[in-house]
């Protein structure tokens, strides 16, 4: 199983090099690109864990103002 795993991870980034095309790139290259890469996809993560809840929580509230829901209490 754990030979599989590991073939499977292997197949993984293999696709994804072939994707972006970084494979014919040099090593400096392509460390550059996988760093830049690895940097954009963690803060796309870190923003949509931040604010895609707040964004949910503000239109669960519009929505339910809109089809008749019971407005909060302001005490």
């Amino acid at each position: 199983d754990v030979k599989r795993v590991k073939d499977y991870i292997y197949w993984l980034y293999y696709q994804y090099l072939l994707i972006t095309c970084s494979y014919v790139l040099e090593p400096w290259e392509q460390s550059m690109f996988h760093t830049i890469t690895v940097t954009v996809f963690a803060m796309v993560v870190y923003t949509a864990y931040v604010f895609v809840p707040i964004h949910i929580r503000l239109a669960f509230e519009f929505f339910s103002q809109i089809f008749g829901g019971q407005p909060e209490s302001t005490v």
